[in-house]
């Protein structure tokens, strides 16, 4: 089977997609992409979502948060984006999505866009409401891991727990 000619070729736009959730959510490229195709149908019906095309080609996850690129057609990126920002829950568990950028190649989309900060960083001790907690911090926010699951914090929220010494 012959290639088509460049001309007929379609043409793809790729979106660097940042993704944050709580640090003990189920998620993985196979959900992820199930919840993308799901709302693009849901969004844009058959046709639409057809037309998209929206394909993840890489995924890569790191503790409560994970980056992608999403593959689109050329004149599809603003419909693959409003796809992106009907995803709320992959696997029941909630997800925040952000579109950090779009690239015409994965080699430029990769180098400008993704592998940055963002995960959840070190775990450590702080008062949260009066309550000595765990935290994971994410820099300027941290996770606060309560009773009933986590709550998400600014840092003017937290103090630093300080252990009493006995300096004689």
């Amino acid at each position: 089977m012959k290639h088509l000619p460049k001309h007929a070729r379609p043409r793809w736009r790729y979106l660097a997609v940042g993704i944050e959730t709580w640090p003990d959510a189920r998620l993985d490229r196979e959900s992820f992409q199930r919840a993308l195709w799901y709302a693009a149908q849901n969004l844009l019906g058959d046709p639409g979502s057809a037309d998209a095309d929206c394909s993840l080609v890489r995924f890569r996850r790191v503790e409560g948060a994970a980056e992608a690129i999403v593959r689109v057609r050329r004149d599809e990126v603003e419909t693959g984006r409003a796809a992106l920002a009907c995803v709320d829950a992959v696997d029941g568990d909630p997800v925040g999505v952000r579109v950090r950028g779009v690239s015409g190649t994965i080699r430029a989309c990769e180098e400008s866009y993704l592998h940055a900060d963002g995960g959840v960083g070190d775990e450590r001790d702080a008062v949260f409401r009066g309550d000595s907690v765990r935290v994971s911090d994410r820099g300027r926010t941290a996770d606060v891991a309560t009773a009933t699951g986590f709550v998400g914090a600014a840092e003017t929220d937290l103090s630093v727990e300080r252990s009493e010494s006995t300096d004689t």
